[in-house]
């Protein structure tokens, strides 16, 4: 008896997924199953972590910032930690708030102070879905009298990351400032 087209199709769509089922189940939302990652992969998901860090803290977008942070994550700087995506959001705002009470009571005529931070020198291990990194940070600014630019801050990150349901996070993040005393590193290479 000949196959008819609709049991070839019907036996063709069964086939394939029951042969795609086992990558389904175990993919991450990269859509790439665990044993398909790579480094790379997982190096650029988590450079990009960072810049978008880097973009939410400059411009004071307290919820992007949190969504950086694993929902137990830890922000861990000179003032202490801070614990929680809700707690870290809360400081942001804060932040947000002053500046733009800042810019109100400015009356120079000038454009208002910016800054701008930069991240460099990225290390990064990765242990399936956690990983650690080490990165230098610096900070341009233009809060002068002539609002002209200037490196004014530098340091370093220490992170624990985690991988949930397919992206990272900061675990916890720990800033060092070497313009500040008491939140400045040791004189120990703080990377391997």
């Amino acid at each position: 008896m000949k196959p008819r087209p609709l049991d070839m199709f019907v036996t063709i769509m069964v086939t394939s997924f029951l042969t795609l089922l086992p990558m389904t189940l175990h993919a991450d939302a990269s859509g790439d199953p665990p044993e398909q990652r790579s480094y790379a992969d997982d190096r650029a998901a988590i450079e990009d972590l960072q810049a978008r860090y880097m973009f939410a803290l400059d411009f004071k977008d307290a919820e992007a910032y949190a969504a950086t942070f694993a929902p137990d994550g830890i922000l861990d700087f000179g003032r202490g930690e801070i614990n929680g995506r809700d707690a870290i959001a809360e400081m942001v705002a804060n932040m947000r708030a002053d500046f733009e009470q800042d810019i109100d009571e400015d009356t120079s005529g000038l454009r208002p102070v910016a800054g701008r931070h930069s991240i460099t020198n990225i290390v990064i291990k990765v242990d399936g879905d956690r990983a650690t990194g080490r990165a230098y940070w610096f900070h341009m600014g233009n809060d002068n009298p002539e609002r002209a630019a200037q490196l004014n801050s530098f340091g370093h990150y220490e992170d624990e990351m985690v991988r949930i349901d397919g992206q990272w996070f900061f675990a916890q993040r720990k800033i060092y400032n070497e313009q500040v005393a008491e939140w400045a590193g040791s004189i120990d290479n703080p990377a391997w």
